[in-house]
């Protein structure tokens, strides 16, 4: 930060506005539209929908071999699950969104700069999937990166911003902007397990 500051103080008197302005701008803008923070109770809520639907959709099954109402039922459970399942996916489907996360900032004009997965960070029930991501232009395309990432069908936190190495082009101001991109992901039975078991190791361990 202290060179950030370093480098606009040289410039220009016009230039120092200029950039500090715009830099004001993108901090508000990116504090108050753009920093997705995930709610632990939010993904809880959503394990226990999955938990719950298939639950009630293994019972129904047992039961619906020929009740058109149970069947209806069972289909709309099946119905409710999929959607619960969708905003967190399976590990198969983790490198395709990371792709998609990259391909977004490519879309709207950002030079890609770094894009570097980190190890996974396991919970009860689900992993976080963090990536280090820079990407370099204006202030539209940056704005315009995180808007698209907001409106995937996943739960991504983007959060540690920060910009550097600011350029100025006539009107125009470029940027380097760094973030943290947090996928997540539902944890399969073999690995839930694998996970308790190491807790009741490390428990036991304590004692």
């Amino acid at each position: 930060m202290n060179q950030l500051l370093d480098n606009i103080l040289e410039r220009p008197l016009a230039h120092k506005i200029g950039i500090l302005v715009v830099i004001i701008i993108l901090v508000t803008a990116l504090y108050y539209s753009f920093l997705y923070i995930p709610r632990a109770d939010e993904i809880a809520k959503l394990s226990d929908s999955v938990e719950i639907a298939r639950n009630e959709k293994s019972v129904k099954s047992q039961k619906a071999a020929n009740l058109p109402q149970l069947k209806k039922d069972l289909q709309q459970l099946d119905a409710e699950l999929k959607k619960a399942v969708a905003q967190l996916p399976d590990k198969r489907e983790i490198a395709e969104l990371l792709r998609s996360i990259s391909a977004k900032a490519q879309q709207v004009g950002l030079n890609v700069l770094l894009f570097r997965p980190r190890g996974e960070t396991y919970q009860e029930f689900y992993a976080e999937v963090p990536v280090d991501i820079t990407v370099k232009g204006n202030f539209h395309n940056t704005v315009s990166f995180f808007d698209e990432v907001g409106r995937l069908n996943r739960l991504v936190n983007i959060d540690n911003i920060g910009f550097k190495n600011p350029t100025v082009t006539g009107d125009n101001v470029v940027l380097e902007t760094t973030s943290v991109a947090t996928a997540f992901r539902f944890l399969d039975d073999a690995e839930r397990k694998k996970i308790a078991e190491e807790k009741a190791k490390a428990a036991k361990a304590k004692k």
